[in-house]
């Protein structure tokens, strides 16, 4: 659970009116958690603790506005919308959860969790914005332009929110899946129908080392009630983002969904993103991608809302908990391959994929698996070389690779063997008689590492 959250300093504007507010607000969400967890009148405190909170976030609400209007203030009116989404939208629906739940701990949980995570984020991005902290928009960007200009937001943001220091690891990020990641899907549209997919990764040792450092956490794995801080915190980093970039039509929160790295992986097989950047943090990898309307041919997962959010997020969680698995990356250039190697595989291992050489390298340096499954007859760059490319390089140099192989006649056979690779597996085998070698392959390396 949570302390309390921890006031910061960066969390000051420089407007006495606002971050006076700002800290009474901390100081009531911190009176809250803290009453939470008293068993005796704790939903009679809680319910006037919460009352109290909405009455101060109204007023703030109110002077903040005045504020922006008597300095005529140029993105006022979007910054009245976000105000006006979160009472008019975000706050009654968090009220009719508690009121229809009776205020169990589940929602309490909840609503702290989310007005934590949209005051953390709104203090650290829009809020920021009034006084000249944050870049005005851009417009009439060529390409090349707008991904620098993109990148640069990102990384600013980070540092503003953070206070980490960010740097681009890729411009062109394949989906390939680093660490033990949390995949989070926003829908944004306008009412002629026009749509934009963001997909926001992130390890997870970032949202505990960021937000679980704000609310002072215990935990060491991301808890419910950080991943619904996280949730509201990511929604106003996209927010200022999408000010900078979208423009014309208003565009609002269609639907928003946690996703299964499988899911998310799918969604890079049937697009191609506008931009789709890696970053590391120093705390943990962060990706940030854009799927432009014209190329959107993807559904998405369960969608949450205030009645599931919090039973959708006890299920990710625990879905992308428990013991650690074996790692295996499969390496083929035919989606039929890999999709039944995850098929054949993913219920016992964590299964990664690769269609290409160049891909292949990438996940080793994100993810690095205990075993590589790799195509020999790729075209452009075969196993071969591939395996060359792993060997060359001094950290990747020990991981083992079998290779499948389509061609089993024995000139065939005698050019893998040359390579010395941990075995090779025939593409024709019965799917059973591949998990049995797989299986074999790593009770024989797990003994043998056991031996004294």
């Amino acid at each position: 659970m949570a302390k309390q959250l921890v006031w910061q300093e960066r969390f000051n504007i420089g407007v006495d009116v606002i971050d006076k507010e700002h800290k009474k607000l901390f100081s009531i969400l911190n009176r809250l958690l803290i009453s939470r967890d008293e068993e005796e009148k704790y939903q009679w405190v809680c319910q006037e603790g919460i009352k109290y909170f909405k009455e101060h976030a109204m007023k703030h609400f109110t002077e903040e506005e005045a504020y922006m209007a008597s300095i005529d203030y140029i993105n006022f009116d979007m910054h009245r919308r976000l105000h006006d989404n979160f009472r008019k939208k975000t706050l009654p629906a968090l009220e009719l959860e508690l009121r229809r739940t009776r205020y169990s701990v589940d929602a309490i949980n909840h609503f702290l969790g989310v007005c934590a995570g949209w005051l953390i984020g709104h203090t650290l991005t829009e809020d920021r914005a009034i006084t000249g902290k944050i870049e005005s928009k851009w417009v009439d960007l060529l390409p090349e332009e707008e991904q620098l200009l993109m990148t640069q937001t990102i990384i600013q943001l980070l540092q503003d929110l953070f206070q980490l220091e960010a740097r681009v690891i890729s411009s062109s990020y394949g989906g390939e899946q680093f660490g033990k990641g949390i995949y989070y899907r926003l829908v944004y549209g306008t009412e002629s129908g026009e749509k934009w997919e963001i997909f926001l990764v992130f390890e997870e040792k970032l949202i505990v080392n960021t937000i679980g450092g704000i609310m002072e956490s215990e935990h060491d794995t991301v808890s419910v009630m950080q991943m619904n801080a996280a949730r509201y915190v990511a929604r106003q980093f996209v927010e200022r983002i999408r000010e900078q970039f979208l423009q014309g039509e208003l565009y609002e929160l269609k639907e928003e969904n946690l996703l299964p790295y499988e899911q998310f992986q799918r969604m890079f097989e049937h697009n191609n993103p506008q931009f789709s950047l890696l970053f590391d943090t120093g705390e943990g990898y962060f990706a940030y991608c854009v799927v432009a309307p014209h190329l959107l041919a993807y559904e998405g997962g369960v969608p949450i809302n205030a009645e599931n959010a919090m039973a959708e997020i006890k299920n990710y969680l625990r879905q992308s908990g428990g013991i650690a698995k074996k790692k295996i990356l499969v390496v083929d250039d035919a989606e039929f391959i890999r999709k039944a190697m995850c098929e054949l595989l993913g219920d016992v291992y964590e299964v990664s994929e690769a269609r290409s050489g160049m891909s292949a390298i990438r996940c080793l340096a994100l993810n690095r698996p205990d075993l590589i499954l790799l195509d020999y007859e790729m075209p452009v760059c075969d196993g071969s070389q591939v395996l060359e490319m792993i060997r060359s390089e001094e950290e990747f140099a020990d991981i083992p690779v079998i290779f499948l192989t389509g061609k089993v006649d024995a000139e065939s056979v005698r050019k893998v063997i040359s390579l010395k690779p941990a075995g090779y597996l025939a593409k024709s085998l019965k799917p059973e008689e591949i998990r049995r070698e797989i299986d074999d392959y790593f009770r024989k390396a797990g003994a043998l590492s056991a031996q004294p």
